[in-house]
């Protein structure tokens, strides 16, 4: 297990798109800076986060204990991968953020047809 300075990832273990983009992450994570943790397996919900939250998004709790969800969770994490850090900085220009939420939506309630074509 990682330290606790590191940014949880929690995902949909069960989702054959979300592991793939897990693993693609690990790849790139060359600084060590995510825990990646499948939603199963997570003990402890922060109180502001129920099953259904985790089943409908990608969440990232940071060191401090703050909690990102969808597309902020991918800002959150993206920002620690030196490769995605460019993306991840552009998302905090103003506005951008509500097309991305757009985007994440879309890919959320696709991702089990997204998924077969990744395993």
């Amino acid at each position: 297990m990682k330290p606790r300075s590191c940014s949880r990832v929690i995902y949909d273990g069960d989702c054959a798109f979300c592991r793939t983009q897990v693993r693609r992450l690990q790849r790139l994570d060359w600084c060590g800076r995510l825990e990646f943790v499948p939603s199963a397996a997570l003990h402890g919900l922060p109180s502001d986060v129920t099953e259904a939250d985790l089943a409908g998004a990608i969440h990232v709790i940071s060191p401090e204990g703050r909690v990102f969800r969808a597309a902020r969770a991918f800002r959150a994490l993206a920002v620690q991968v030196p490769l995605l850090a460019p993306v991840g900085w552009l998302l905090w220009v103003p506005g951008l953020i509500f097309p991305a939420e757009i985007v994440y939506r879309w890919i959320s309630r696709h991702r089990h047809r997204l998924g077969r074509c990744n395993e």
